[in-house]
């Protein structure tokens, strides 16, 4: 593998790490970073190749969230450690049911549409609609949150309800369409049904964990055969990248939501769409 291979595999990484589990759009970032910029199809001479791949290092982002969220993960299953984390009292536990609660409109949905998806949403104009969309969508969040007109907020993971879990996970549906961002649809919706934003942040990333690992393992399987030896190494190299960033980025993330609530993020996912669109324009 080429310096230049390198680079690019790791700038890759970098990017996926730190925008997927961000509410800013990984599709969005992805858009400027290899489709415009950096066209890792070229290098790897194959469009099927750089799909295959960017599915890769997002299995490394997926990684880096289970070993953040181990413990909770764990205690789903009923499995508890001597620093998991315990409810307050009077307060439930998060368990599976709620996952698979939030999880089971997007599974319907995402099978039943992803050739529609692929075939007719994956494009630079609707990633520019979902930037903007989710834009508003979070400022609208943020709003009802500041202006106390949601409902009355919960204050952990465990205060979460079976019915909050499913309307959370109806709302993630509209991360379908590429550029609204999983993560800002759902930590969105969370924080429009009450949670407070860090709560919404906890379920949208232990939520994300089985929906990802399942759709990239899926494609993953359906595209084993162009994992060919010369591309190996730029794939480790990728995976290791976005895993080691997304670590990073969820750890700050946590520690910056309640802070800084969403606003920033919408405001500079709507500067993303026009820098996009601007170079878009360019290029075309």
């Amino acid at each position: 593998m080429s310096i230049w291979e390198f680079i690019v595999a790791l700038l890759l990484g970098l990017v996926e790490g730190l925008t997927e589990f961000a509410p800013v759009s990984s599709t969005g970032h992805m858009i400027i970073v290899d489709d415009i910029l950096l066209k890792s199809a070229e290098l790897l001479k194959s469009q099927e190749v750089a799909n295959t791949f960017k599915v890769v290092i997002q299995l490394g982002s997926v990684l880096a969230a289970a070993i953040v969220f181990w413990q909770r993960i764990l205690s789903l299953f009923g499995i508890r450690t001597s620093s998991s984390p315990v409810p307050e009292k009077g307060h439930s536990r998060l368990r599976l049911t709620h996952v698979i609660a939030g999880l089971i409109p997007a599974v319907i949905l995402g099978f039943t549409l992803e050739d529609f998806i692929d075939t007719y949403l994956f494009s630079v104009e609707t990633v520019l609609v979902g930037l903007v969309g989710g834009a508003i969508l979070m400022a609208v969040a943020d709003w009802k949150a500041r202006s106390g007109s949601s409902a009355k907020e919960k204050t952990s993971l465990d205060d979460i309800s079976i019915k909050q879990a499913f309307l959370i996970g109806l709302i993630q549906c509209i991360a379908l369409w590429p550029g609204f961002s999983r993560s800002g649809s759902t930590i969105s919706g969370g924080v429009l049904l009450g949670l407070k934003y860090r709560a919404a942040a906890d379920f949208t990333f232990i939520m994300a964990i089985p929906i990802m690992f399942g759709a990239s393992a899926v494609s993953l399987y359906k595209k084993m055969d162009v994992l060919t030896v010369d591309v190996i190494p730029f794939f480790i190299v990728g995976f290791i990248s976005a895993f080691v960033f997304a670590w990073l980025s969820i750890r700050f993330f946590l520690a910056l939501i309640s802070k800084i609530k969403l606003m920033p993020f919408a405001i500079y996912r709507v500067v993303l769409a026009a820098v996009i669109l601007v170079i878009y324009i360019n290029v075309k």
